[in-house]
């Protein structure tokens, strides 16, 4: 439940200090960067997401519809992946659980939604979430949404493209760049690192100050393919400073293939 709630996180009151301490060590540092397979270093280390192609692709999720315009405050996190009909999110299953209007705003930036504000219109939660017991739950809490056109426009589109998706890749086989929103923050915030194998189901990174807010955050992978959200163990986990994914199997591939058919 942690990485949903709308309270004020332990890390924003730290995120200051901590980016100061990036723009240090990045300036300094130089010999000590670490390449991540899909951008410089250094691993771990968690700043604000610059404006950029990339990022546009993740938005914060709000509740309400579209036409509140945010009005409902932003909760989770979400991203836009490929699809045949250019309109798909993925996300956490906890946060599209909830049976609410929502709404999604691509590229959310210092409280402005530069691409608008985009109706959620269906839901797509796997079977294992659903139906499963609550401890077997977590190993399937991926889910996908697909959006309204805005001004006869599709998101994918809007944005400028969208990321691929992909399963049965093997955790830590390259770093992953993670892009969220806290709760209590109008811009992303973004880190990349190496991800661990928890589990057999389950894969962590350890990235600073991935708070309430932060669900569904996309892990993007060298090849610019999203193989983790934010989510599963702990519901995305009990601290600010370690995340959790599922890893993503026949049942998130399955689901994935049936909510592209829908849009």
């Amino acid at each position: 439940m942690k990485r949903t709630r709308v309270t004020p996180f332990p890390g924003a009151r730290r995120r200051p200090a901590l980016l100061g301490a990036a723009v240090v060590l990045l300036a300094v540092t130089s010999s000590s960067v670490a390449v991540a397979d899909d951008g410089p270093g250094p691993f771990g280390v968690t700043v604000q997401a610059a404006a950029n192609a990339r990022t546009a692709r993740v938005g914060a999720l709000f509740h309400g519809d579209a036409a509140s315009k945010g009005g409902g405050g932003h909760f989770c996190t979400a991203s836009v992946v490929h699809s045949a009909g250019h309109d798909l999110l993925i996300t956490a299953a906890h946060c599209l659980d909830g049976g609410r209007a929502m709404s999604f705003a691509p590229g959310y930036r210092d409280g402005t939604a530069p691409y608008g504000f985009w109706d959620v219109r269906r839901v797509f939660l796997p079977d294992g979430w659903k139906n499963g017991r609550a401890e077997d739950r977590e190993d399937s809490d991926i889910a996908f949404a697909v959006l309204g056109e805005r001004d006869g426009n599709k998101a994918e589109d809007a944005v400028g493209g969208a990321n691929a998706f992909a399963a049965h890749r093997a955790t830590g086989a390259t770093a992953v760049t993670v892009t969220g929103y806290p709760s209590s923050a109008d811009t992303a915030i973004t880190c990349t690192d190496r991800p661990t194998a928890q589990s057999r189901t389950q894969q962590r990174v350890a990235c600073p100050d991935f708070a309430g807010g932060t669900s569904g955050s996309p892990w993007v992978n060298g090849d610019g393919a999203v193989v983790g959200v934010i989510g599963g163990h702990e519901q995305g986990g009990k601290t600010d400073d370690i995340s959790y994914s599922a890893v993503f199997g026949t049942e998130a591939a399955d689901l994935y293939r049936e909510a592209g058919l829908a849009g």
